[in-house]
């Protein structure tokens, strides 16, 4: 089977698609694939084919890897789309230049348009042995998928099952030129050494190493497929919405994930945590015993990288943004119908219209007493406590007082609000995703 064939083959299914992209380096491997689909473009009815080279800066040589591309693409009557990203500083450089280089992709992408990458079998098997060697899970050692969602459209590697050595005998074969970047040379970067000297000493003894590991990635993408199914099936029951739903943070109940084995729970909530936050590494897991045996009355807390996890009346909370931070005292004027933003805290709004009087907002700060109709005088404290309102919303949750006296409770029938429905406390809290206000 040709080259042609198939990565034609591999992108069957894609070829409905509003536009393709490719993400081109400047190298051998991006640039034999854009030449390659411009070939089959001239026979195939294809999508509109573009490309996209994201420039990092990260050394002098770069700077003139813009101007090959154009010329390619000029010569092949590609449209060509040029990203300059800035490289956050950190222990990984080749992890932060992946995380500018697909930002950039996301944001170029539009709706169900596909984003074509290079990465070749090669590549798959240097990925996965990376990983074997960081300690990395079924999840982690599926290495690259096909296919996966990027931004608002999709990122397909078309050239998994190439090796290498097609491509570079594809752009001989065709007089191609291309870019080198000399820290491919580099045996610094781990990938690198593996390439350069790991996977060649494999190769002498076993001289198909290269497509037999690639092929358990293969395997392993299953397996991963097959644990989140499982996990999916796990957290069904779990997905009920409780009593708060209107927090619109995610959260499960506590009691169904407490029925399974100890390595469903994990699967289970490395699969729910996974668009949450990068997962922890296994000793962290210690956390998520911890906050699950933790005595009743208790509030743990599992400190996450990109959150926390949260129990509270035996169902977890997942906390990120302004849910982490306490917000300051509200400042606003209070009026009737439209939202008014609170610092870090949502919004809130007055339904109807409020009695004459000196009205302002206010965060509990104890001691609160709220007089309720034929109950007399009751501590919010308790009338919390009733409600199973859980810790961490206690201290953000607004209360509406009048001339000094507590009058409402945002969002709690009964209490927020005049006992003739005149009028009524309206919060709105904070977004889990980014912590945005109104």
């Amino acid at each position: 089977m040709t080259l042609e064939s198939r990565v034609l083959t591999a992108l069957a299914p894609w070829r409905d698609a509003p536009a393709w992209r490719v993400a081109l380096s400047g190298g051998v491997d991006s640039t034999v694939l854009l030449h390659l689909l411009v070939r089959l473009a001239q026979r195939e009815a294809l999508p509109p084919l573009s490309a996209i080279h994201v420039h990092h800066g990260l050394q002098a040589l770069a700077d003139s890897w813009p101007a090959a591309c154009r010329r390619l693409c000029d010569a092949l009557a590609v449209p060509l789309q040029v990203d300059y990203v800035q490289v956050q500083a950190g222990a990984s450089i080749e992890g932060a230049a992946r995380q500018a280089r697909y930002a950039a992709f996301r944001a170029r992408l539009g709706p169900g348009e596909v984003l074509l990458a290079a990465q070749h079998r090669d590549d798959q098997a240097e990925t996965l042995l990376f990983r074997l060697l960081r300690g990395a899970g079924v999840q982690g050692l599926a290495a690259m998928p096909q296919s996966r969602p990027l931004g608002a459209g999709y990122l397909l590697r078309p050239l998994l099952q190439c090796s290498r050595a097609e491509l570079q005998a594809y752009a001989d074969e065709h007089r191609l030129r291309w870019v080198e970047d000399p820290s491919n040379a580099d045996s610094r970067f781990s990938r690198n050494y593996l390439r350069h000297q790991v996977l060649p000493l494999l190769a002498r003894r076993w001289p198909q190493a290269t497509a037999s590991i690639a092929r358990a990635a293969e395997h392993l993408g299953e397996a991963a497929q097959l644990l989140d199914e499982l996990a999916q099936q796990d957290l069904q029951a779990a997905q009920t919405p409780g009593e708060f739903a209107w927090l619109d943070l995610p959260s499960l109940s506590l009691a169904p994930l407490r029925a399974l084995s100890d390595a469903r729970q994990r699967n289970a909530l490395r699969y729910w945590l996974r668009r949450l936050t990068p997962m922890p590494d296994s000793e962290h897991w210690a956390g998520w015993q911890a906050l699950r045996d933790a005595a009743g009355d208790a509030a743990p807390v599992w400190r996450l990288a990109a959150g926390e996890l949260r129990r509270a009346d035996q169902r977890l909370w997942w906390l990120s943004g302004d849910w982490l931070r306490m917000p300051p005292a509200p400042e606003v004027r209070l009026g009737s119908g439209g939202w008014l933003p609170l610092v870090g805290n949502g919004c809130v709004r007055v339904e109807g219209r409020l009695p004459a009087g000196d009205w302002r907002l206010a965060y509990r700060q104890g001691g609160e007493v709220m007089s309720l109709a034929g109950r007399g005088h009751r501590d919010l404290k308790r009338l919390l406590n009733e409600r199973q309102v859980p810790a961490f919303v206690r201290p953000r949750l607004p209360l509406l007082l009048c001339n000094g006296e507590l009058r409402a409770v945002a969002n709690l029938a009964g209490l927020d609000g005049a006992g003739d429905g005149q009028w009524r406390l309206s919060w709105q809290p904070p977004m889990h995703d980014q912590g945005l206000s109104c």
